[in-house]
């Protein structure tokens, strides 16, 4: 594990994200300085580390501190921006000992064999001819050896189009996850790792779902299930509009606007949330998942919504219109 890991990250990196989080918050940064920024936060682990606290700091205090509200605080020099900057570095100096599990502080996910950033979705050819795409935030390892095909799902979501084996030995195609293992029977299939729990559908052929110790289950082309380490779900029917994301899109079928904003997080760097208030709200459509924004303003104009952002779209809350 990284000494930065075990220890806490560089104060300087501390101070630096909490510079960064103040400077966004005044609304004042133009193109130039965002892509400044951009480069310090993917310029290293570390960095990135840094502003995953900061985005979950934003996300604890379901809003702004108060001092980084101050129009005072656009001097660079003034003694309450440095004060406040003071407080922000030790919040996130103090982020591992209570938010050590937040998603986006896995050190994993930046040493895995293939990944797709948040935001983002990944083709992949692996050596065999298998087809593999990588929705948003998603890493895996490859293992290939004269015994087995495997694919470990560290961590998000994966569509699968299984090659022959082009190897005498006709190598079983393998998905390992947190839960169990899932063997391809010829198929073209999708996984996604949530915390606890493995979701499979099967789009073509079938595969074979293995869990140590409870036994297996077999899901057919137009079948779907979960399991967990202790147990299946029950089969149901594919809902197509789960593979709208491999088209750039996120299917709502009389959705609560609260499921359709934890999907669309997925989507995003930053916070996303939603009022109480509007959590039951319906609604239906195809919304672009390649442009959150969009997809937060057609939101706005189709329904009683309205959508109130800070840092520059890093933090966002829809509300009741």
């Amino acid at each position: 594990m990284p000494s930065f890991e075990r220890h806490g990250l560089d104060p300087s990196i501390l101070n630096e994200a909490a510079d960064w989080l103040m400077r966004l918050s005044e609304g004042s940064v133009n193109d130039a300085e965002r892509q400044e920024w951009e480069r310090w936060r993917t310029s290293s682990p570390a960095h990135r580390q840094a502003w995953a606290r900061a985005e979950l700091l934003l996300s604890k205090l379901q809003g702004l501190p108060p001092a980084l509200a101050m129009p005072s605080l656009d001097r660079p020099s003034n003694p309450a921006r440095r004060a406040a900057m003071g407080k922000l570095t030790a919040l996130l100096a103090l982020a591992p000992l209570a938010w050590g599990s937040w998603k986006l502080n896995d050190w994993q996910q930046w040493t895995a064999d293939y990944r797709a950033p948040v935001g983002e979705r990944r083709e992949l050819t692996l050596a065999d001819g298998t087809g593999v795409t990588l929705n948003t935030d998603t890493a895996i390892d490859v293992y290939f050896d004269e015994r087995q095909r495997l694919l470990l799902l560290r961590r998000g979501e994966i569509l699968v189009r299984t090659a022959t084996d082009p190897s005498p030995a006709a190598r079983p195609f393998l998905v390992q996850t947190h839960e169990g293992r899932i063997q391809a029977l010829g198929t073209r299939f999708s996984v996604r790792e949530e915390p606890g729990h493995t979701r499979v559908a099967v789009l073509e052929g079938a595969v074979r779902i293995q869990i140590k110790g409870i036994g297996e289950q077999v899901v057919q082309a137009g079948q779907r299930s979960g399991f967990t380490a202790v147990g299946f779900d029950a089969l149901k029917p594919v809902d197509r509009s789960m593979m709208a994301w491999t088209q750039g899109m996120l299917m709502a079928d009389n959705m609560r606007l609260v499921d359709f904003v934890n999907e669309l997080s997925r989507y995003r760097n930053g916070v996303l949330r939603c009022d109480p208030a509007i959590a039951e709200l319906r609604i239906s459509g195809a919304f672009p998942i390649n442009d959150t924004r969009r997809t937060l303003n057609m939101l706005a104009q189709t329904y009683p919504v309205s959508v109130i952002s800070r840092l520059g779209d890093y933090w966002v809350m829809l509300a009741p219109a």
